[in-house]
Protein backbone atom coordinates (compact mmCIF):
# COMPACT_ATOMS: atom_id res chain seq x y z
CA UNK A 1 0.00 0.00 0.00
CA UNK A 2 3.17 2.64 0.50
CA UNK A 3 4.08 1.79 -2.84
CA UNK A 4 0.69 2.87 -4.57
CA UNK A 5 0.38 5.83 -2.63
CA UNK A 6 4.01 6.72 -3.60
CA UNK A 7 2.77 6.08 -7.31
CA UNK A 8 -0.40 7.95 -7.07
CA UNK A 9 1.73 10.77 -5.16
CA UNK A 10 4.37 10.50 -8.77
CA UNK A 11 2.13 10.26 -10.83
CA UNK A 12 0.19 13.89 -9.10
CA UNK A 13 3.45 15.35 -9.45
CA UNK A 14 3.79 14.73 -12.81
CA UNK A 15 0.40 15.95 -13.98
CA UNK A 16 1.12 19.13 -11.84
CA UNK A 17 4.34 19.43 -13.33
CA UNK A 18 2.20 19.02 -16.67
CA UNK A 19 0.01 21.01 -16.38
CA UNK A 20 2.09 24.17 -14.94
CA UNK A 21 4.63 23.61 -18.20
CA UNK A 22 0.84 23.63 -20.29
CA UNK A 23 -0.20 26.95 -18.67
CA UNK A 24 3.20 28.51 -19.52
CA UNK A 25 3.52 27.59 -23.04
CA UNK A 26 -0.05 28.95 -23.49
CA UNK A 27 0.28 31.81 -21.80
CA UNK A 28 3.69 32.51 -23.43
CA UNK A 29 3.71 35.51 -26.58
CA UNK A 30 5.36 32.94 -28.89
CA UNK A 31 2.55 30.50 -28.04
CA UNK A 32 -0.27 33.31 -29.35
CA UNK A 33 1.45 34.42 -32.39
CA UNK A 34 2.17 30.88 -33.93
CA UNK A 35 -1.95 30.14 -32.97
CA UNK A 36 -2.44 33.55 -34.72
CA UNK A 37 -0.10 32.93 -37.59
CA UNK A 38 -1.75 28.92 -38.02
CA UNK A 39 -5.56 30.41 -37.94
CA UNK A 40 -3.91 32.95 -40.71
CA UNK A 41 -2.51 30.00 -42.43
CA UNK A 42 -5.74 28.04 -42.78
CA UNK A 43 -7.93 31.17 -44.26
CA UNK A 44 -5.44 31.88 -47.28
CA UNK A 45 -4.93 27.46 -47.44
CA UNK A 46 -8.97 28.07 -47.85
CA UNK A 47 -9.09 31.09 -50.20
CA UNK A 48 -6.28 28.72 -52.04
CA UNK A 49 -8.80 25.87 -52.48
CA UNK A 50 -11.54 27.83 -53.75
CA UNK A 51 -9.04 29.49 -56.27
CA UNK A 52 -8.25 26.02 -57.34
CA UNK A 53 -11.83 24.73 -57.91
CA UNK A 54 -12.05 27.37 -59.80
CA UNK A 55 -9.50 26.30 -62.49
CA UNK A 56 -11.19 23.17 -63.62
CA UNK A 57 -14.01 25.20 -64.95
CA UNK A 58 -11.90 27.70 -66.94
CA UNK A 59 -10.16 24.14 -67.95
CA UNK A 60 -13.64 23.56 -69.17
CA UNK A 61 -14.37 26.59 -71.03
CA UNK A 62 -10.72 27.11 -72.49
CA UNK A 63 -11.60 23.84 -74.37
CA UNK A 64 -14.79 24.94 -75.65
CA UNK A 65 -13.05 28.03 -76.87
CA UNK A 66 -10.07 26.22 -78.58
CA UNK A 67 -13.04 23.75 -80.19
CA UNK A 68 -14.31 26.46 -81.36
CA UNK A 69 -11.60 28.07 -82.63
CA UNK A 70 -10.00 25.10 -84.54
CA UNK A 71 -13.56 25.01 -86.25
CA UNK A 72 -13.41 28.62 -87.58
CA UNK A 73 -9.99 27.83 -88.70
CA UNK A 74 -10.67 25.01 -91.07
CA UNK A 75 -11.12 25.91 -94.58
CA UNK A 76 -14.75 25.25 -95.76
CA UNK A 77 -15.41 23.39 -98.73
CA UNK A 78 -17.90 25.32 -101.01
CA UNK A 79 -21.07 22.89 -101.75
CA UNK A 80 -22.62 22.98 -105.47
CA UNK A 81 -25.54 24.76 -104.62
CA UNK A 82 -23.73 27.19 -102.99
CA UNK A 83 -21.15 28.05 -106.26
CA UNK A 84 -23.95 27.99 -108.29
CA UNK A 85 -26.36 30.24 -106.32
CA UNK A 86 -23.28 32.61 -105.72
CA UNK A 87 -22.65 33.24 -109.74
CA UNK A 88 -25.48 35.07 -111.83
CA UNK A 89 -27.09 32.55 -114.25
CA UNK A 90 -26.73 34.24 -117.99
CA UNK A 91 -30.03 35.13 -119.03
CA UNK A 92 -31.69 34.65 -122.66
CA UNK A 93 -32.50 37.80 -123.18
CA UNK A 94 -28.93 39.09 -122.58
CA UNK A 95 -26.69 39.87 -125.46
CA UNK A 96 -23.20 38.79 -126.53
CA UNK A 97 -20.71 41.60 -127.01
CA UNK A 98 -19.00 39.15 -129.92
CA UNK A 99 -20.67 38.98 -133.54
CA UNK A 100 -20.45 35.86 -135.65
CA UNK A 101 -18.55 35.61 -138.37
CA UNK A 102 -20.90 35.50 -141.67
CA UNK A 103 -20.91 31.28 -143.11
CA UNK A 104 -19.36 31.19 -146.96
Amino acid sequence: MAQRNKQKDLLTRLSDAGEEALSRVAGSPATTRLIESVGGMRERVDDMQKKVRGIDALEQRVATLEKRVDELAKPKRATAGRTRAATPKPTSTSRSTTRKKPTT
